[in-house]
């Protein structure tokens, strides 16, 4: 049973089986290209100089954008204006809305907020996916955990790795390896990234690495990346492989923790909205700095059945520190 919790818009992702990769980039037919009505979340009237972008869906995607919203109305030193993003609309519309509303600046959440943005000539942040394409032209927040954070909740839950390997796609997320380069060292890590491009290759990498791996040293990291962690073919293996060999896999999906891998970070996504707005304000007050940043803003899963299996010694203290425990 996992533990009572409060941040409903994380835990309903998980339970309608999406990961936090996918939690704010749902399949769309069409290209989006407008905005439903808009929401104005402060100030009825008056200048609203920061705009949110986010995809017009029903639950409970819908819920997780409600969240990082209120958490940038919290923070930010300006009047905020919500655009529920539709598709199949005039882009001119959205222009002409964010003019008359005052906009000096947009934040967009989810592909479709990210690409409703790409027609409007506002400084820009994004947030709500795990990658971005030109990582290092963009600036914001993605969903993708900091290594640093992920790993050092490793080494305080099993101090004796020494080597965390990860399969991952090149050509979206080597902006995460580089960071996760630099993490591993500062926890004296060795770090083991393999390349994969297609599911395929990625499911042959996990077969060999896991055929491979030492318990006593080493720890799977499942990164957010859609190409090399697939809930039908490696996720299994990765859970398989994990169990009957006694080796730590961590993630950033609730649903892989309480499926058996020993930990995970999610997206706290009030949090998150703060550390927006106060990007927002830096960026209006022209302090602003280009590039993607990792997520720090989390909540905490443990999976205490594996951690017994795998042979830790799992104090209540520790235990107690995660947000939600599955036991």
């Amino acid at each position: 049973m996992s533990r009572a919790i409060r941040f409903s818009g994380a835990i309903a992702l998980a339970l309608a089986c999406l990961s936090p990769a996918r939690a704010a980039d749902p399949p769309a037919k069409h290209e989006v290209v407008l905005l439903a009505q808009s929401e104005s979340r402060r100030h009825a009237s008056g200048p609203e100089p920061v705009a949110v972008l986010y995809p017009d869906l029903g639950e409970p995607w819908r819920r997780v954008f409600t969240e990082i919203i209120e958490g940038i109305e919290d923070q930010s030193r300006q009047a905020v204006h919500g655009y529920p993003v539709a598709p199949n609309a005039d882009p001119a519309e959205l222009s002409s809305s964010l003019k008359r509303n005052g906009t000096r600046l947009v934040i967009a959440l989810g592909r479709q907020g990210i690409r409703a943005a790409a027609g409007v000539e506002y400084p820009t942040l994004v947030s709500a996916v795990s990658t971005v394409n030109d990582a290092d032209k963009q600036t914001g927040i993605l969903l993708a955990p900091d290594p640093a954070l992920l790993f050092s909740y490793l080494k305080n839950l099993v101090p004796g790795t020494r080597r965390v390997i990860v399969i991952y796609n090149p050509g979206q997320f080597e902006w995460l390896i580089r960071l996760a380069r630099e993490a591993a060292r500062a926890n004296g890590l060795e770090l083991v990234a393999l390349e994969a491009r297609d599911l395929a290759s990625a499911a042959r990498q996990y077969e060999s690495v896991f055929a491979s791996a030492d318990p006593r040293r080493d720890a799977i990291w499942l990164p957010p990346d859609t190409t090399t962690v697939d809930e039908a073919t490696t996720v299994p293996i990765a859970l398989r492989e994990a169990w009957n060999r006694n080796i730590p896999v961590f993630s950033s999906n609730l649903l892989h923790v309480k499926r058996g891998v020993l930990f995970a970070l999610i997206p706290d996504n009030l949090k998150l909205g703060h550390s927006l707005a106060a990007m927002a304000n830096a960026t209006l007050g022209g302090e602003a700095k280009r590039g993607v940043l990792p997520l720090r803003e989390v909540h905490t899963a443990l999976n205490m059945r594996t951690a017994g299996h795998i042979g830790l010694n799992i104090g209540q203290k520790l235990a107690r520190s995660f947000d939600i425990v599955y036991s």
